[in-house]
């Protein structure tokens, strides 16, 4: 068995020692540590990762936790069984480039996930799942029916065990009805014009700038739109020589390679969030 722990607390002597001496009590192996210190803000961060030669009670393993360390340095901590395979939601709109890249690596095996189904507030991409033999949910989106969608969605999350979402180019704001039961674990993908170009044509507007760099952000989903923690960013550099076209798309290779990345980091328990920005372990 091998179990991932994420911890953060206070910053203060003895954490390392008292974590990893459990461990080596309870017979683990710690076999990958990490840790980051907030130095302003006096906050230590660990990530850890340890192998065990029998199956161990993870209640009780938690509970001896609890009380031998967790307590004792008021900890915030999770621990996740790598043998687990989190369930992930998607939510697509029109655009099939991200869907695409996702479903490949999640194919190839790349994606350590299950994905239970692929949700659209239309049916444009209802071929891509049948492609890859996955269920497809259409649910209708207005301002008239938002909150009987969001009703339903839930309603398709619960029942499916969902364990976290990837809006994949989803074309509608999540309300705090969803983000209240999924707090970050919602990844979205958006080009990094903003705020500077905002609206429905963002690639038209940056070239008309002329900008020179253009790039993708992939985040958790809070309330205030587009502002939640980053996970992952990238850029690619143009010029006057490329097209509306050839900003399109660059911004959609930045886009499904930046989310993939950031859908890895998250499956693979590697990103803490705090202050609404995240620690990125390696």
């Amino acid at each position: 068995m091998n179990l991932t722990l994420l911890i953060n607390c206070q910053d203060q002597s003895g954490i390392i020692h008292s974590v990893t001496g459990f461990i080596s009590r309870k017979g683990g192996n710690v076999i990958y540590l990490d840790q980051h210190v907030d130095k302003q803000a006096e906050v230590f961060f660990m990530r850890l990762e340890s192998e065990f030669d029998v199956d161990l009670n993870l209640d009780t393993f938690k509970g001896e936790f609890i009380n031998e360390v967790a307590n004792a340095y008021k900890m915030k901590w999770n621990l996740y069984d790598e043998g687990e395979r989190p369930r992930m939601g998607i939510f697509v709109s029109k655009y099939n480039h991200c869907l695409y890249d996702l479903l490949s690596r999640h194919n190839s095996g790349e994606l350590q996930v299950d994905i239970p189904f692929i949700l659209s507030n239309h049916t444009d991409l209802e071929y891509v799942a049948e492609q890859f033999k996955i269920p497809f949910f259409h649910i209708p989106v207005t301002k008239e029916t938002k909150s009987v969608a969001e009703q339903e969605q839930l309603k398709l999350l619960r029942d499916y065990n969902v364990d976290f979402i990837v809006l994949a180019r989803y074309m509608q704001i999540i309300s705090s009805k969803i983000i209240d039961v999924f707090p970050n674990r919602i990844i979205n993908i958006h080009h990094s014009f903003l705020p500077a170009f905002v609206g429905a044509k963002p690639y038209h507007a940056a070239f008309e700038r002329g900008v020179k760099i253009i790039g993708a952000t992939s985040h958790y989903v809070t309330e205030d739109l587009d502002a939640g923690p980053i996970i992952e960013q990238d850029v690619a550099t143009v010029s006057h020589t490329h097209s509306v076209k050839d900003f399109l798309a660059k911004g959609r290779d930045l886009e499904k390679i930046v989310l993939s990345r950031a859908v890895k980091l998250h499956v693979t328990h590697k990103t803490m969030v705090y202050n609404n920005k995240t620690v990125i372990f390696s």
